[in-house]
């Protein structure tokens, strides 16, 4: 049973970059990793400020589609990444019910699980995060604001 948002939590430009910092620190620790798998699309930002500070450059994605702007449906992979996760470190920006992340532990078993943002439904699928919030929250992250919601190009009118 899915849980209606009570609380909105707008995530700015400039606090998802100290986040995934932020996280990138608690990983510096935990590593090495050869590849960052980044879970599209949330997981690219952060994969990016974050194999920029762990000074990676291999990054792969695993493609899933779960979520419209406000709800989470059923989870489709559009791009699988090779192998059992040795040696990989996965980042996303948030995990929620788990979902997302089961599918992506049951394919890449042996990969440490990192994200900017937990919820307690999710955060047992997790390694590592950095901020939690409850779970009747919804996070509003900048590539999906603007004065208003703004429907991404390619859904049209």
């Amino acid at each position: 049973m899915a849980v209606e948002p009570e609380h909105d939590f707008p995530v700015s430009w400039e606090q998802l970059h100290r986040d995934a910092k932020a996280l990138a620190w608690r990983l510096s620790e935990k590593g090495p990793w050869k590849q960052i798998v980044a879970i599209t699309r949330g997981g690219l930002v952060p994969a990016a400020i974050v194999s920029r500070e762990l000074e990676m450059r291999l990054v792969d994605t695993f493609c899933v589609s779960s979520y419209d702007h406000q709800s989470q449906g059923s989870i489709t992979v559009l791009k699988e990444v090779p192998g059992d996760g040795t040696d990989t470190l996965i980042v996303d920006d948030l995990v929620d019910t788990g979902r997302t992340a089961k599918l992506v532990r049951e394919m890449l078993p042996n990969a440490h699980f990192a994200t900017v943002y937990a919820k307690p439904a999710g955060r047992p699928m997790v390694d590592t995060f950095v901020t939690e919030v409850s779970q009747n929250t919804w996070i509003h992250f900048p590539w999906d604001l603007g004065l208003q919601f703004v429907r991404p190009i390619a859904a049209g009118d």
